[in-house]
């Protein structure tokens, strides 16, 4: 097995999200390697209502934009307050695509992520961005799941 010295940690900022990055600082911690945090996010640019289709405003998607940029950067702060290298990419589009590019971009050893676990019709319904992620992924990816969750 290669020296891991970059590990991609995708955030959504869920409980799962903090999990895994939690287990993300305690890897880099032992093995003096970097984190690159990546928020990916997609959202649709019309509302289909049962009588007519309405196009979500401009602002919608700066607010959006601006409120992940500010969690991603607490979320870089707390990876750097435990001594730990970190870089952070904010990006629009499919979560899983945008996770297996950064991961080429970066030169990523390793992918951290959290999993919800949904099964049955949820799990048909939500999909997996896990599940995905490790089919496209160029490296490694090792999921976590929160207990409870």
């Amino acid at each position: 097995m290669s020296r891991i010295e970059k590990i991609l940690v995708p955030v959504d900022f869920s409980a799962s999200s903090a999990y895994a990055l939690e287990y993300a600082i305690d890897l880099a911690k032992g093995m003096g390697a970097r984190i690159h945090l990546l928020h990916a996010y997609s959202l649709p640019t019309q509302i289909v209502g049962p009588y007519e289709v309405a196009p979500i405003p401009n602002d919608f998607f700066e607010q959006v934009r601006q409120s992940a940029s500010k969690h991603l950067a607490q979320s870089r702060e707390k990876v750097r307050a435990a001594g730990i290298e970190c870089e952070a990419s904010l990006t629009d589009g499919a979560p899983a695509d945008a996770i297996a590019e950064t991961a080429q971009e970066v030169g990523a050893d390793l992918i951290v992520m959290g999993t919800r676990g949904h099964t049955g019709l949820k799990h048909v319904l939500l999909g997996s961005v896990a599940e995905r992620t490790v089919r496209i992924a160029p490296c490694p990816v090792l999921t976590t799941r929160k207990k409870g969750d």
